[in-house]
């Protein structure tokens, strides 16, 4: 028997709007304040005091357009929205300031979340879906100069990129790239090169989310079904099925997330 969720220790509220995307910031030590960052349909992004429950900023960059990632780079003062406008939005929220610094315009008109690796100091890998359907690009920021567009083979059909994972193997070594597509396989991708190096059909519907624990070499995957798909990279960098996990006991997964006690914890919408 599924044992009932736990009381919460409070509510927040004052969005005005229904709540797309969640992002904590709570790794300073004191007198640092913990926060949560919410992006809502109405196209703002909310920063919350998770002390006082009340909310410190109201950030209006995407046009009303609904906003469905959210991000911190490197601390709570620069932050990555990403809206239903078509963008991406930088911010430095440093000494009070609530405007987009840069944004970068996607052309792509699905819902893929961007993904972030910091590779240096005050540098970072952003992979996103392009204009094309099937492709992946790479830029570098803050520069936005593009690194690379990963591109399925001629006659793979892939579909659209749905979900992205950028990691690496161990520090210093290059970036690799994982994608769920809308055919149900998930694809890594060697950064550098821009090849495929290993491909693994995971569900019969699209990836809708994916995570990755490098330390395991394990990675967990949902789709618009409701069983999840567990799977592991080898030493010759080869995808492996493992198992069917968790069946969540509603229709679809847009988040998953590996936890370190070797459980994997799940949202479904």
């Amino acid at each position: 028997m599924t044992l009932p969720p736990p009381d919460p220790q409070f509510v927040l509220r004052g969005t005005s709007a229904a709540v797309h995307t969640l992002h904590f910031s709570c790794g300073g030590p004191e007198p640092d304040i913990p926060l949560l960052f919410s992006g809502s349909e109405n196209g703002f992004v909310h920063v919350w005091n998770l002390k006082t429950h009340r909310v410190d900023t109201a950030l209006d960059g995407h046009g009303r357009k609904s906003v469905y990632c959210v991000k911190t780079m490197g601390g709570k003062d620069r932050l990555l929205s990403q809206g239903r406008d078509q963008r991406i939005c930088l911010w430095d929220l440093a000494e009070g300031r609530t405007s987009v610094t840069d944004s970068v315009f996607t052309e792509h008109v699905g819902f893929c979340r961007c993904s972030l690796l910091k590779v240096a100091q005050g540098r970072w890998l952003m992979a996103m879906a392009a204009r094309s359907s099937e492709e992946v690009q790479i830029l570098e920021l803050p520069s936005k100069t593009s690194v690379c567009t990963l591109k399925p083979e001629v006659g793979a059909k892939l579909g659209m990129p749905m979900c992205l994972k950028l990691w690496q193997l161990s520090c210093g070594a290059q970036p690799v790239l994982l994608a769920g597509y809308e055919d149900g396989s998930v694809v890594l991708w060697n950064v550098s090169t821009g090849k495929a190096l290993s491909r693994l059909i995971c569900h019969q519907e699209p990836v809708m989310s994916l995570d990755f624990d490098s330390e395991k070499a394990k990675g967990i995957s949902g789709s618009s079904e409701k069983v999840l798909s567990i799977w592991s990279l080898n030493e010759q960098q080869n995808l492996q099925f493992k198992a069917q996990g968790h069946q969540s006991e509603s229709l679809g997964t847009s988040v998953v997330t590996p936890v370190k006690a070797g459980t994997e914890h799940s949202r479904g919408t």
